[in-house]
């Protein structure tokens, strides 16, 4: 986990402490990343600020009480609540770089609400609440370098950062890591239910199931080879694994469904975030 120190010569503000605003502000202070004293989160939900309030940071039932100033504002809003929320925020447009955490609302979407173009894009996972996450960031032009630098240290608090430079891939990264680690509980749940369905007791089928995939994931970490030769590696001709994987791999069904499955994920992202609506693809241009 990233253990460096940012200095923010404005406040940190965060808006909404919900199960991924949580995440990343346990990470800024578990890391030490940033300094208590100079996070303020704005959030509505009392039992949710609490959780805020248990970590040492400044909390905020609106944003009528904020400071004046903010260096960082980051939303970890939902897409359906961009567009009543952010004009709020307006306030804070000079000097202020906001970050949006909201899947497939695009950067012009972002900045015709806030009305600045310092906006950056990111899209983090659940697994950034035990530094295991995986980010990505897309940012325009008008974000200084010393300024992104301070939101790459946000992120790497959490896990792995990836920067794209063109905003489409962002959108397609969330059907991928911001959508994919739900894929990957349902195939725990998935081998667990099969394992119970063979005789194995239900405590021994859940860890067996967990344990496979941590394992299977750290091997493809460590190793070189491709995850199709590390599958190969297991698949002995005429075994038990080849038995499954004839199954799997029937007319590529597996894949096919992993394909549909993230395309779809990609598209209601779009429409969550409202860039059809506004006539915007996600570079902010028009779609005409």
């Amino acid at each position: 986990m990233n253990r460096t120190s940012i200095k923010l010569d404005e406040p940190l503000i965060l808006v909404g402490c919900g199960n991924m605003g949580y995440a990343l502000l346990r990470g800024w202070i578990d890391t030490s990343t940033v300094d208590p004293a100079a996070v303020h989160v704005v959030e509505p939900v009392r039992v949710l600020r609490e959780r805020a309030v248990a970590l040492g940071v400044n909390t905020h039932e609106t944003c009528e009480t904020l400071p004046r100033k903010a260096g960082i504002i980051v939303f970890a809003l939902k897409p359906q609540a961009v567009q009543n929320e952010l004009p709020s925020y307006q306030r804070f447009s000079d000097g202020t770089v906001f970050v949006s955490i909201a899947a497939g609302v695009p950067a012009g979407k972002l900045k015709l609400l806030l009305e600045s173009p310092r906006i950056v894009r990111a899209m983090p996972n659940t697994p950034t609440s035990i530094g295991k996450g995986s980010t990505i960031i897309f940012t325009g032009s008008a974000v200084e370098d010393g300024e992104l630098e301070n939101v790459l240290s946000l992120f790497k608090a959490g896990g792995a950062v990836h920067q794209v430079t063109r905003e489409d891939l962002i959108d397609a990264a969330t059907a991928i890591s911001g959508s994919g680690p739900a894929y990957i509980f349902y195939l725990i749940e998935c081998l667990g239910d099969a394992a119970r369905e063979l005789g194995l007791p239900a405590e021994v089928a859940s860890k067996l199931a967990k344990e496979t995939v941590h394992g299977a994931a750290a091997l493809a970490f460590a190793s070189n080879d491709h995850p199709a030769e590390l599958r190969r590696q297991v698949t002995s001709p005429n075994g038990t694994t080849a038995a499954a994987m004839s199954v799997l791999a029937t007319e590529s069904a597996l894949s096919a469904l992993i394909l549909r499955a993230t395309k779809a994920a990609f598209q209601r992202s779009l429409e969550l975030g409202g860039a059809e609506e506004l006539g915007l693809t996600s570079s902010g241009q028009g779609t005409k």
